[in-house]
């Protein structure tokens, strides 16, 4: 089977190394970081990286596998596309110039369910929440008006499925807690 779009949800403590030793993991089988976002999670103390690769379901299962090894890493959950919730958001500096001839500031920014966050004699700031291909399409079409500035988020996802992280951590925890061989 060939390469396909993966999300790959890190959990790990915050400390330093983390994102070079995954990303080691990755340089080693040749596979490239399209999207990486770093937060805090619902779980005090623990941290989640968001990583988008392409790659074959086989290798995305042996990465997260191998990322799961390290020390400072709780948990990776792997996913394809249909299994998340996701967006990312990109912020457009235009030339208020350009986008004030006409409505086609208005029209714009209501067509690609964007909004303004600023607006100066020089430049106006555009705010657009979305998926890749929705960032590009306004990114397109501004490029005429005098784009002046550019930046794109990674990918922020969370998962459609119920269990959380909450109750895998629980369901650990009580797993170490409780082994019979250690009550002796």
């Amino acid at each position: 089977m060939g390469n396909q779009e993966f999300t790959l949800s890190i959990f790990s403590e915050n400390h330093i190394g983390i994102l070079n030793q995954i990303t080691i993991i990755l340089t080693r089988r040749q596979i490239n970081i399209e999207s990486i976002t770093a937060s805090e999670s619902a779980v005090k103390g623990v941290h989640i990286l968001t990583l988008v690769v392409k790659t074959t379901s086989d290798m995305v299962r042996k990465v997260a596998r191998q990322m799961e090894k390290l020390i400072d890493v709780l948990k990776v959950f792997v996913h394809t596309s249909e299994e998340i919730i996701y967006q990312e958001i990109a912020l457009f500096k235009v030339s208020t110039k350009g986008l004030m001839s006409g409505n086609v500031i208005d029209h714009t920014v209501r067509t690609h369910h964007a909004r303004i966050l600023e607006v100066s004699p020089e430049f106006i700031v555009i705010e657009k929440t979305g998926h890749k291909q929705e960032i590009a399409v306004l990114l397109d079409e501004l490029k005429p008006y005098g784009l002046l500035q550019y930046v794109g988020s990674g990918r922020v996802a969370i998962t459609k499925q119920v269990r959380e992280l909450n109750s895998y951590l629980k369901e650990m925890d009580e797993a170490h807690r409780f082994k019979p061989e250690e009550i002796n």
